[in-house]
């Protein structure tokens, strides 16, 4: 009864914290910059006193950088592992900045059609001093078994109540470079939570 317990809370208490980690300051850090991680790696923390680690893939660019103003317009995989369940969860994050209308993205499917849970995380006004310009931040979660299914690359389009369409094509080598931080971190637990998935 302990252990069916637990495992119906474990996936709760990581999308709660997700939650948390997806409200303010959630971004990763810009693409270049002094103090920034290599382009090409994943860069590792913990979170909420170590119950979490956080994976961060490399920051890519999906659009020229807005204004010319590095780490703008980016995308990166994003993971989180409960260290006490195991269980992970993944995400497609995005940063866009734009001049216009506000677009508002809300929705995100895969290459099959196939919708993936949209996750809003914020949205501000840079300035409207002439002309409106803004930036949203959004991401799809993408279950592991899509994630893994998709070692020869990841495609997910996303859509705005705006009409505005965006497709982010993720190369495989970032997805296998994400699993296999993935898998370190998982092999680093304690064998108990390891082996549940």
């Amino acid at each position: 009864m302990h252990m069916s317990a637990a495992r119906i809370l474990a996936p709760i208490l990581l999308l709660a914290a997700l939650a948390a980690c997806t409200t303010g300051g959630s971004a990763p850090p810009p693409t270049t910059g002094p103090g920034s991680p290599p382009f090409d790696t994943v860069s590792r923390t913990t979170e909420q006193g170590g119950r979490f680690i956080a994976l961060v893939g490399p920051r890519n660019q999906h659009a020229e950088p807005f204004l010319g103003v590095p780490g703008t317009n980016i995308y990166a995989l994003r993971s989180w592992i409960d260290t006490r369940s195991g269980e992970t969860a993944h995400q497609l994050y995005v940063a866009e900045s734009y001049a216009g209308a506000e677009r508002n993205w809300n929705t995100a499917r895969d290459t099959q059609g196939q919708s993936l849970r949209f996750v809003e995380i914020s949205k501000n006004e840079i300035t409207c001093e002439r002309g409106c310009s803004y930036v949203e931040e959004f991401a799809a979660a993408v279950p592991e078994a899509r994630l893994r299914e998709s070692t020869g690359g990841l495609t997910v389009a996303f859509s705005a109540k705006s009409g505005e369409n965006k497709t982010i094509a993720v190369p495989g080598d970032l997805v296998r470079r994400q699993l296999a931080a993935v898998d370190e971190a998982r092999a680093a637990l304690p064998k108990v939570t390891a082996s549940i998935r």
